[in-house]
This record gives C-alpha cells, structure tokens and sequence, in this order.
C-alpha cells in the first residue's frame, strides 16, 4: 500500500467512524507544513500592488482567514489577513501597514472565497475593504454534513488526514514584529481550505445536502452587517443579580466610563475594569472611593486617579432623578421566555412542544443540529403567534417572514404544520 493510500484509508476510517483492527496501529497523523514555506508580511504599498496582481490573475476559489485580537486590543479590527489561490500561492497582509484592501477585494469580485465560520471573520474583513461576492463556509459544511467536531483542526484531520498546529490561535495578534511561529501557524490556516472545499462539497453532494448548503452560503454574503447593539451594558455578565433600577444605573455608568477608556487606550475592555467588578460595585453602590476600594476587583493595585474615575461614574447613577433611572431587564422583542408559556398560553406552549419534539428527530434523522436545520427563534415566534389559517401556504409564508431559508422551509414547514394543528386541538 503506497503512502498516499494509507493517508487514504486512515481518512476514511476517521470520517466514517470506524477504527483499525486490534492488531492493526493508526497510522500517525502527519503534521501539516507550508508547501512554499511562510512567506513575507505585505505591510507596504508597492508590496500589496503585488499580491493585488497575483491573485487577480490566479484562477479558482480563494481562501481566506484574518486574525484578531480579542481580549487585548479594542474592536474586532482585523491584524492579519491570509490568502491562497492557485496560480497565487499564499499571502500574509498585515492590515496596519495596509489599512485599505479594497483593491484587493475588487480584484476577487466573482469569485468564490473560502472561510471557515465566514461570521466570525467577515465583519473585520468588511472594515478594511474586503467583502465577497459568493462564499463557501467550511465550518457550516461541516455542520451541515453532521461531522461533531467542526474547529478548523478537526475536520482538516477528519476529512484530509493532516494535523494542523495549535497553540497560536489566541495570542495577541497586534504584535508588531509577529514572530514567525506565529506566522507559520496563520499561513497554515488558508493552506488546505481549498482542499476541504473541495471534499465537503463531494460529501455534502453525497448527502443531497449541497443546494441547502448553497442557500446558506447565500444568505452569509448577502446580509447586511448587523445593526449596533441596544443597550449593549446589559449584556456585562453577571448582570442577573442586578434588580433595583439605581443598581442597573450604576453597572450602565461604570460600563459606559470603561468602554470610553478602552477605546481611547485601545484595550480590551475586560483588561480595564472587569466585569465582575462592576456588578459588585452596583451592589454596594459605594459611598466614597475608600469603599470602593474595599470591593473585589478595585484594590491596592489600581492608582487613586483610576478609584476616582470609577467613583464618579458611581456617583454619577446615585444622582440621576427616578425619572432617568434604566429599566430592569427589558423584554426583547418577540415572544416571552419559553418557561412562562404554560402559564401564559398553555395552547402555545403544546404547540411549541411538539414543534421541538418534530424539529428534533428531523436533525437527528438528517444528521445535522437543530439549530442549522432552523432556528429556535423562528421555531418560537411561528408556535407563540401562528398564522390565522393553518394552511402549508401559510405557515411557509411566515418561516419566510422569520428569514428561514427554502431549503428549510421544505424541510420544516410540514413538521410545523402538523404541530400547530396539534396545539389547537390540545
């Protein structure tokens, strides 16, 4: 058996869940290397002009990966930016010497990019002048293949047999220089993405899944970015144990002053005041900036400027008129929590159990999770207000209305039609 044939026969082994004969050791996994080793960091003009031309004239699908360096910078901006493509090779762009890729982005209008979780990536590509046309999500394709482990690593190993480095993905991406070790893991990321393409489109085909996946791939590219937050101090964790509205004061204000430093700073808001931190002082509303520093989180290590500058923001809540004070939790648009239903609509809450329970053995059968087949809010908003008349027509016009994709709607409508009759009978 050649080399390339054991490569093989382990593959299929891993992507279909078998395992050798006792007597038999798994072949080792070989560890992926840089086919024309790490190549150099566009930071320069004339340089990215290069790249520009070589991958205009390169031909088929093009991968593509950033990095970013959450949990120390602020924002989500984009520090690296990699790229391969037949005819191309590889390409490693560091986004602060070239803020401005949106030559690069015109020059791959049409064609195919491939992402692992697009999501993720697409928001910081967006800011710097990169958006695409069609896409080809391989992390969605793995989800919608029904493989269990979906990180880049895994299915690179379970579908192509080959072991991605570890260990760089959470580092500190705005490093300037960015070791080379660092590099060769980020080149590394679009090295075989085209290949992994390629195979979960064959399997995806196989399944009779590869319109749906099309649908979803889509909807990716054509979605606007997503509208700012409301409100976004009410998600600072931990915010649960906050009830009296002069509370929910004190975590919008102390939430708003540390946001407003991270930004100037440009550092991870966490790394300025957690967020624990702030929901203790909520709860205590401290009076003076020595009980400030008594709370966990604002101790001997801050300086007495910072204490200061949290205590005002403090002080700033106690003052505000009842008239100015936050609402406890408000309510998101929709329909209420699923727990109250039974108290509050049993009739709903029937119809959204045998939804769930339909919905359920459908991704089971389909080898897929729930969540991709359709999404639990769109499951909840059809079964809290369903349509008037119970028709297929109907009630594919409101999955529609929800954004469900057609391939989900053929897929989920006569599940859900059967579910909302069955609620109206209970």
């Amino acid at each position: 058996m050649t080399d390339a044939q054991e490569t093989a026969a382990d593959t299929s082994l891993r992507t279909t869940g078998g395992a050798p004969p006792d007597d038999v050791a798994p072949a080792p996994i070989p560890l992926l290397e840089p086919r024309e080793g790490i190549p150099p960091v566009v930071a320069t003009d004339d340089a990215l002009a290069e790249v520009i031309a070589a991958f205009a004239t390169g031909t088929g699908p093009v991968a593509v990966d950033a990095e970013r360096a959450s949990g120390y910078r602020y924002g989500q901006r984009a520090y690296l930016v990699q790229l391969r493509r037949e005819g191309a090779g590889s390409a490693l762009i560091d986004p602060v010497g070239c803020p401005d890729l949106s030559g690069l982005g015109e020059a791959l209008t049409g064609t195919e990019w491939i992402l692992h979780a697009a999501t993720q990536d697409l928001p910081c590509l967006r800011d710097i002048g990169m958006v695409p046309t069609s896409l080809f999500d391989t992390e969605l394709a793995g989800r919608l293949a029904g493989f269990p482990r979906v990180g880049l690593g895994a299915i690179v190993e379970n579908v192509l047999g080959y072991a991605l480095e570890k260990g760089h993905s959470a580092v500190d991406w705005s490093t300037r220089p960015l070791p080379d070790p660092w590099l060769r893991y980020a080149a590394l990321d679009v090295e075989l993405l085209v290949d992994l393409r390629d195979a979960l489109e064959e399997e995806l085909d196989r399944q009779g899944k590869l319109e749906w996946a099309r649908e979803e791939f889509d909807a990716i590219a054509s979605a606007p970015p997503a509208p700012p937050r409301k409100d976004p101090w009410r998600r600072t964790s931990g915010m649960h144990k906050v009830r009296r509205r002069r509370q929910i004061a004190v975590v919008r204000e102390l939430w708003t002053a540390r946001d407003q430093v991270a930004q100037r700073r440009d550092i991870s808001p966490g790394k300025v005041l957690g967020d624990a931190a702030i929901v203790e002082a909520a709860l205590a509303i401290p009076v003076n900036v020595q009980a400030l520093t008594a709370l966990p989180g604002f101790g001997h290590r801050m300086g007495r400027r910072q204490l200061e500058q949290w205590q005002a923001a403090v002080d700033r809540a106690k003052e505000l008129p009842d008239s100015e004070l936050p609402q406890p939790g408000q309510q998101p648009a929709g329909p209420p929590p699923p727990r109250s239903w039974a108290d509050k609509d049993p009739a709903a809450a029937a119809r959204l159990s045998a939804a769930r329970t339909a919905v359920s053995e459908l991704a089971e059968r389909l080898h897929m999770p729930q969540e991709n087949l359709i999404t639990p809010d769109t499951v909840r908003r059809v079964c809290w207000e369903p349509p008037r008349n119970l028709t297929p027509d109907a009630v594919e016009s409101a999955l529609a209305g929800h954004g469900a994709r057609h391939w989900q709607i053929e897929q989920v409508g006569p599940l859900l039609l059967r579910a909302l009759g069955a609620g109206a009978s209970a």
